[in-house]
């Protein structure tokens, strides 16, 4: 007996210095990368009992404010306002997805309205890469404002470091169509990966500045985070202004806003991650589908010009690294061509989704905490059984059951 617990002791103590050394290692890994944004990421993560990012991580961060409209434009109640029901299936769907809100409107008026789990019309939370699709809309705006002359103005004229070597190649126009040839490593999984960094560390002005070009600009389609970033950065230098003063300024006070909306900061008093992280309530999300549900137009006002409207609801024609020719992104929006009508959506991480359904005139929004796994609907000759083309070519599952569901609440 004596020698077992003498033995386990050793084992014990061995574990212990076992991890201990591994701990040292990482450490050491940690500050010889440089890569000090990890200890945000695990705080911020594992030390909550989480794996990853939130919807609620607002108060993690810097921020900054965007206030609301001075006066709100009510989202009026179509007149079968909450009298559809959802079927058994779709509601263990929603519950299952972890869905917080779920919104369907027909035109302005809203036809369903559902919150779950303590998430309320007041609460706020993060549009991840929906906010890619804002930035898109400010960008336009600076063009029509003549603070930018073009889409295809080359960003290096806002940007001093890709004022040399082959990227002054790179245009605005190639970031909104997430076409820039960077390295820019656009992982959710890896902790090293730029995605990572942009989202814990605090210095994207860096960060920025230091991607490398590795493909001919303006020739593969390649959904890269940094592409947003960096338009933001071009905003802020074109306007004089933050983003969120231009958000502000642009959009939230002039489609009617009811709650002030925040955008995340690198650091305290820094710039805007605008690759991701407004932070909304589900129906101020609304009024940006109206606004692009509308060509651009709030009301009687065209607030984002038209000619941008009309090249947003058309994919560029582009392959991807596959060459695989690109059905379902446009100008930092996505598309998916359905036989009878264009279908446009902002989509963010978790399944954060603002959709436009022209011909059918209805808007979906729906914010949660999680989405389906697998890829569906191929819109090219891939064939349906290769998933890593379905990956390339297809559309999240779970879109197909917010347009199934949207259709049976404006017919009942």
């Amino acid at each position: 007996m004596k020698k077992a617990v003498k033995l386990l002791g050793r084992v014990t103590k061995g574990l212990l210095w076992f991890v201990l050394a591994v701990f040292i290692i990482i450490n050491l890994l940690i500050i010889l990368s440089g890569k000090f944004y990890i200890y945000n990421g695990v705080r911020y993560t594992y030390f909550r009992g989480r794996t990853g990012p939130g919807i609620y991580d607002l108060d993690l961060f810097a921020k900054r404010k965007i206030a609301k409209s001075k006066k709100a434009y009510i989202l009026p109640h179509g007149e079968a306002y909450n009298k559809a029901s959802l079927s058994i299936g779709d509601t263990r769907l929603l519950k299952d997805l972890d869905t917080k809100a779920f919104m369907v409107l027909k035109g302005d008026s809203v036809i369903f309205e559902h919150y779950y789990g303590g998430h309320t019309p007041q609460t706020v939370s993060n549009s991840f890469s929906a906010a890619k699709t804002v930035v898109g809309l400010l960008i336009a705006i600076a063009v029509e404002e003549g603070k930018i002359k073009s889409l295809d103005e080359p960003v290096g004229n806002y940007l001093p470091a890709y004022k040399e070597g082959d990227k002054v190649k790179i245009t605005i126009r190639h970031l909104l169509m997430m076409a820039s040839g960077l390295d820019w490593e656009e992982s959710g999984a890896n902790p090293l990966s730029e995605n990572a960094e942009s989202y814990y560390g605090w210095d994207l002005r860096g960060l920025i500045d230091r991607q490398q070009l590795v493909d001919p600009p303006g020739k593969t389609f390649n959904y890269q985070s940094g592409n947003s970033q960096m338009l933001g950065l071009i905003l802020e230098k074109a306007t004089g202004k933050s983003v969120s003063e231009y958000t502000q300024e642009k959009l939230w006070k002039k489609i009617g806003t009811e709650h002030e909306a925040y955008w995340s900061l690198d650091d305290q008093n820094g710039v805007e991650k605008s690759f991701c992280c407004i932070y909304a309530t589900a129906r101020d999300f609304a009024r940006i589908g109206i606004l692009i549900h509308r060509g651009g137009k709030w009301r009687d006002e065209q607030v984002v010009p038209a000619w941008y409207m009309k090249e947003l609801t058309k994919p560029v024609k582009m392959a991807t690294q596959d060459g695989i020719p690109n059905f379902r992104y446009s100008l930092h929006v996505w598309n998916y061509l359905d036989k009878n009508e264009n279908i446009t959506y902002c989509r963010g991480l978790m399944g954060q989704y603002i959709i436009s359904m022209p011909k059918e005139d209805l808007i979906i929004v729906r914010l949660g905490s999680k989405r389906k796994d697998n890829i569906v609907m191929p819109q090219s000759n891939a064939g349906k059984k290769d998933k890593n083309l379905l990956k390339k070519v297809g559309h999240p599952a779970e879109l197909f059951d917010y347009l199934r569901m949207a259709r049976k609440i404006a017919k009942e």
